[in-house]
């Protein structure tokens, strides 16, 4: 990890999202006290169990979220990528991470200190209706993935998340049909919730079924529409 001055990026706070509502003053200060630092691919930004003393926005790259049960395999909660703000959760109640943060590639994450958030969330009512509902839109993506998880299939469940995955991180080009994060099969077996060997048989057959293009670790949707008939079949 390297850490470095924000002002050496050319960082303006405004375009961290929930910092669109804050004064001049109000982001003057974000400006002096947040840090920014380097992180490589598979690097820990935080960890499960650690007490947050801040937030971190992430500037560049992308993370994974996850949990790791007692036999040490993971299950991925969620991602994060450029523009998105962590760690806010276990902040605001007052409690540990629930989940370890990890670099998927490198990433460039600043860091905001506890007093600074909380300072201007007790100040400006903008701001903090903003974070209320990106909690509340986290916890409705958590309500579908358990009823997913309880509902679908695992070929349906894996339709789903190959289109979760592209209109993640393709949000800048929602025509290009590659999904824009590379991961290894045992990462999506995660995702879906079942074994890797299952994900590896699942995405022959929907090569074979024309569904999507293999090359290598990367995956193209060739048939999107075929997918979301595939993943909503139980809803």
């Amino acid at each position: 990890m390297e850490h470095f001055d924000s002002s050496k990026l050319s960082i303006d706070v405004k375009e961290i999202r929930f910092l669109n509502h804050c004064t001049s003053e109000e982001l003057l200060e974000i400006q002096q006290n947040m840090t920014c630092a380097s992180y490589k691919k598979g690097q820990t930004i935080f960890s499960d169990g650690s007490t947050p003393q801040g937030v971190f926005y992430v500037r560049k790259g992308v993370l994974k979220l996850v949990r790791t049960n007692n036999e040490g395999k993971e299950q991925i909660l969620r991602f994060a990528k450029e523009g998105d703000l962590i760690g806010y959760r276990a902040l605001i109640a007052n409690e540990p991470f629930v989940a370890t943060a990890i670099c998927i590639d490198d990433v460039i994450a600043c860091f905001i200190p506890k007093p600074i958030f909380s300072g201007l969330l007790d100040k400006n009512f903008a701001v903090t209706k903003d974070i209320l509902q990106s909690i509340s839109h986290e916890l409705g993506v958590v309500e579908e993935r358990v009823q997913s998880l309880a509902q679908k299939s695992v070929r349906e469940r894996l339709a789903e998340t190959l289109l979760f995955l592209h209109d993640t991180f393709n949000y800048n080009d929602k025509d290009d049909a590659v999904i824009h994060i590379t991961l290894p099969r045992e990462d999506i077996a995660n995702i879906v919730g079942t074994a890797t060997e299952t994900i590896i048989r699942l995405l022959s057959e929907f090569k074979h079924d024309k569904l999507v293009e293999l090359e290598g670790k990367k995956i193209k949707i060739v048939n999107a529409a075929k997918l979301h008939k595939i993943s909503t079949t139980s809803v």
